[in-house]
């Protein structure tokens, strides 16, 4: 239940909530869809930061052509929602969610990541039995060392078996520049990207060299899609986050020309000293390892902590008359890890609860 009715005051709301500013987000998402569609790209963003249909819904009205997931879990449920073209960039392996993206093939058009052979024969198998077909998208390993089919023959080898196999089809290549995404020194940056991509690139050709269509080149997180989207032969962005402009992304990896849309509502609780006040929020409603929470409104009174239930700030000249009772604003530093910790967003516009959404993806582990 909503603890709330629309047309609320912000500011009379109980604490703490994850709340949404409507008209920066909505803002955000037109920038990314035109910034990257006017590249010549299409956009299929990663849905991890906000895990909601409504969200994935507004930004296809945008010019998304749909969404980025990492689960089938979560893929089901924007499916649900009439999201039909899903990426779930991450290796699916076990007859349980195998049997699960055949029932996905019936209602969606998945497209699968893999990098092995193991991962893709059964699937084959089963959805040949089931007469569907699933599309699939090796991953390509381009430097970050987590997952990925090595360039050259073992990604060709990887796409010729796809290619072979009754129940799949080759949809295109993957990879993620994830590795590249802090390098602080914009033309060093945007220099390794490039040659990132290059070696994709190269993968897709190959491919086709051997007579088999790969139309798909997929790639880009937020924290490089302004350098990502310029790339020659790469054919889609996967960034996502840009839709709240993390601290995170613009303080570490450069991101520009996008606004903080996303804060989290939490009530003054303690005052134990002139220059320095405690929350009621903490770990428990803001992930705060890769950066810590910014104060709205206060740009004197900097976080310095965060426990399980409670947020130290230290105050400043103009912030230290905040008294206990006083509710402010703190942006979290990473949405990713933030929007898993609530149930809904709360979505205002002037400061007046338009929306609630439930977060219907949040612990879709599968």
């Amino acid at each position: 239940m909503s603890q709330s009715v629309i047309g609320s005051y912000k500011f009379d709301l109980d604490t703490p909530i994850l709340c949404i500013d409507l008209d920066l987000m909505e803002s955000n998402i037109q920038k990314m869809s035109d910034y990257i569609l006017s590249r010549g790209k299409t956009w299929r963003p990663h849905e991890k930061c906000h895990k909601t249909p409504a969200i994935a819904l507004a930004q296809m009205q945008a010019g998304a052509i749909g969404v980025t997931c990492a689960k089938v879990s979560e893929a089901e449920v924007m499916a649900a929602a009439g999201v039909k073209d899903i990426l779930i960039a991450n290796m699916i392996v076990g007859k349980t969610k195998w049997e699960r993206v055949v029932s996905l093939c019936r209602h969606a058009r998945p497209i699968i990541a893999c990098d092995h052979f193991a991962q893709i024969e059964p699937l084959a198998m089963m959805c040949a039995e089931a007469g569907v077909t699933c599309r699939m998208m090796p991953e390509v390993n381009i430097g970050l060392n987590r997952v990925g089919s090595r360039p050259g023959q073992d990604t060709l080898d990887l796409a010729m078996a796809i290619d072979k196999l009754d129940g799949l089809e080759l949809a295109g290549i993957m990879g993620y520049e994830g590795h590249l995404l802090q390098v602080q020194d914009p033309a060093e940056k945007e220099e390794k990207i490039t040659e990132a991509m290059r070696t994709l690139v190269g993968c897709k050709t190959a491919i086709e060299a051997k007579g088999i269509p790969c139309e798909i080149v997929s790639a880009g997180g937020t924290g490089s899609y302004q350098i990502t989207s310029n790339c020659e032969g790469i054919t889609e962005l996967q960034a996502g986050g840009g839709i709240f402009a993390d601290p995170m992304y613009v303080n570490k990896c450069g991101l520009t020309g996008l606004d903080y849309s996303l804060s989290v509502l939490a009530t003054v609780a303690s005052r134990p000293e002139k220059g320095r006040m405690v929350l009621d929020c903490g770990r428990k409603t803001m992930h705060p390892d890769f950066q810590l929470p910014l104060v709205k409104a206060w740009p004197d009174a900097k976080v310095t902590a965060l426990s399980a239930e409670h947020c130290a700030v230290d105050l400043g000249p103009e912030s230290q008359d905040l008294k206990i009772g006083d509710k402010i604003e703190l942006i979290p530093g990473y949405a990713d890890f933030t929007t898993i910790l609530h149930e809904n967003f709360y979505g205002f516009r002037n400061d007046r609860l338009e929306v609630v959404w439930p977060i219907q993806g949040r612990g879709k582990i599968q």
